[in-house]
């Protein structure tokens, strides 16, 4: 899926910093015409791409280029990250010499997610440069609820200093690849097993209805092998996955132009009861839905 980033013509990028506590889920797979890099602050996150799960720890440093398709499929609930992309005029203009030529790809050198783990130095001087960015930017809840880039139709990223931001996205991007040369590669991902390849691209459709036997008897597999298979390799229940997924749903209708009740959306995110609804959110934001909500999130 081709996600538009809705950025205008003043800004060549941005950024913002992801925190699993007030950033809803994102979780459909997709890919967009900017280049897009992560700096692991704290906790832990989890992408999925090219049929391989790749987990990054904090200091670690990650690409996800345009043409590469990735889903966030878990992170842990102490986790955050920077999350920076570069329109493709910003690389065009930046990088001219041979040692900036693998930014002007559109997918990595090697199949997976071209990372490495800062050594404290540099990740130091990557995280107070990005931090250097931020003053100006819109309200850290603001860019949290709508994912940076705008889950709201009529959301759009906004920066008291363009000029100031776009010339430091520019330093950035030269920052963190001169980085990404003096870092460490981590664990080999993990290669998932066909089965919950499926299940992922399955429950990844909202159209698609079904409990763990039917999507078990789609992907090939018992229950119960699907269900031990995926939380192995993903590092979640398959029925925490999903909950996210409804979770992830709920926020997309919730935000929509056509203005549904909070349990309109609920039901049609596919929750079987409101008390469901309600434990899953409170798990992951800490806070019952109608104190975090209050009132619909407001237009940038």
């Amino acid at each position: 899926m081709l996600e538009d980033l809705k950025l205008d013509d003043r800004y060549d990028g941005f950024l913002f910093l992801a925190e699993a506590a007030r950033n809803p889920p994102v979780l459909h797979a997709h890919h967009h015409v900017e280049l897009e890099v992560n700096l692991v602050i704290r906790g832990e996150i989890t992408y999925v791409t090219g049929g391989k799960r790749f987990t990054f720890p904090a200091r670690t440093l990650l690409w996800l280029f345009p043409a590469q398709e990735h889903q966030l499929v878990n992170r842990s609930s102490d986790a955050a990250n920077f999350v920076a992309v570069f329109k493709p005029e910003l690389i065009v203009r930046s990088c001219h010499s041979d040692a900036y030529a693998g930014l002007t790809r559109k997918t990595p050198l090697n199949a997976g997610v071209l990372h490495t783990l800062l050594d404290p130095e540099s990740f130091d001087l990557v995280r107070r440069t990005m931090e250097s960015l931020m003053p100006g930017s819109l309200d850290a809840d603001l860019l949290n609820r709508e994912a940076g880039f705008g889950l709201n139709p009529h959301f759009s990223f906004r920066h008291a200093d363009p000029d100031g931001l776009n010339a430091g996205l520019h330093h950035l991007l030269l920052l963190c690849w001169r980085s990404q040369r003096t870092g460490r590669l981590l664990e080999p991902p993990i290669a998932l097993h066909p089965a919950v390849s499926r299940a992922i691209q399955r429950l990844g459709d909202p159209e698609w209805e079904g409990d763990l036997g039917t999507l078990a008897t789609t992907c090939g597999i018992s229950p119960a092998y699907l269900s031990r298979t995926f939380h192995q390799q993903i590092g979640v229940p398959l029925s925490h996955y999903r909950n996210t997924l409804r979770l992830s749903r709920f926020w997309d209708l919730f935000r929509e132009p056509r203005q549904r009740t909070l349990s309109e959306a609920v039901f049609e995110a596919g929750f079987g009861s409101y008390a469901q609804f309600f434990r899953v959110f409170r798990q992951t934001y800490g806070t019952g839905p109608r104190q975090s909500l209050g009132k619909r999130p407001p237009v940038a």
